[in-house]
């Protein structure tokens, strides 16, 4: 069987404690699909299972339909699970989606895809360096109360209980902006959009985020240069990853006074 989670070490933290621990992360790698040896798109999976992923997204999308017009073969695979595979398929069966060139279904939730290489992943700028350390038992304070600011205000989640919601602070732990969105990263995004608007983006400090934590909200944080993310489900090893590189604070499991750190707790004391 495909290896699906990886060990991370972690610190986990509550008012009275702080405890180092190893924790599973489910596995974040991207998968290259090309067509008739063309890139087309990168997804991010967990791996395993990547030619039934490839079958039912060509199938989603009207690429392909039939089984027997499909013939896929592993192009390279590395030690980190990235990996590029192609899909053989004759012109004449090429189905009408394929000249649409990414309209994928899963753009809400997913918000890499679209990408047409491994290479387009990179994201480029120096690490975040940090100045200031915050106390943990104030920390985890001011986290239950941006939590509790971020539910209050969730109004499209009370009414449908079917949204995400990202919610950015400054360093007085301060409301600078909370917008939801059926998907994680298109409310990452509005929050973004809505500081960069207001001239407000170099106030941001912390980004609050009501699901789990991908490689690609990391990277969002990361080019808008917002040093702590908290979630309140799990994270992705990429996007541990990727903090560690970045420079970011990433937390997860953030709920009532207890929440895991698996990237730079230094910043935390």
């Amino acid at each position: 069987m495909t290896k699906q989670s990886s060990i991370y070490q972690s610190v986990k933290l509550s008012k009275d404690s702080s405890i180092k621990i190893e924790d599973s992360l489910v596995i974040e790698a991207p998968l290259q699909i090309n067509i008739n040896n063309e890139a087309y798109t990168v997804v991010m999976r967990t791996p395993g299972s990547d030619e039934a992923l490839i079958k039912g997204l060509l199938f989603a999308e009207d690429i392909c339909k039939k089984n027997e017009d499909l013939k896929l073969s592993v192009v390279k695979t590395k030690e980190d699970y990235s990996t590029i595979i192609n899909a053989d398929i004759a012109k004449e069966k090429l189905g009408k989606g394929y000249l649409n060139k990414r309209t994928l279904l899963s753009i809400s939730s997913c918000g890499i895809c679209g990408k047409k290489e491994l290479k387009d992943l990179k994201v480029a700028g120096n690490t975040l360096k940090r100045k200031d350390t915050v106390c943990i038992k104030s920390f985890i304070e001011t986290t239950i109360f941006m939590f509790l600011k971020m539910k209050e205000l969730q109004k499209t989640f009370k009414v449908t209980g079917g949204s995400h919601a990202c919610a950015i602070f400054n360093k007085k732990n301060e409301l600078l902006t909370i917008q939801e969105d059926i998907g994680r990263h298109n409310a990452v995004d509005k929050c973004v959009g809505d500081l960069i608007s207001n001239s407000q983006l170099k106030e941001a400090k912390y980004m609050l985020v009501s699901g789990r934590v991908s490689y690609e909200i990391v990277s969002k944080a990361f080019l808008a240069k917002i040093p702590f993310i908290i979630a309140v489900s799990a994270c992705s090893s990429l996007a541990v990853d990727f903090a560690k590189e970045f420079g970011i604070c990433l937390i997860g499991f953030s709920r009532g006074d207890k929440m895991t750190v698996y990237a730079n707790p230094q910043f935390l004391v």
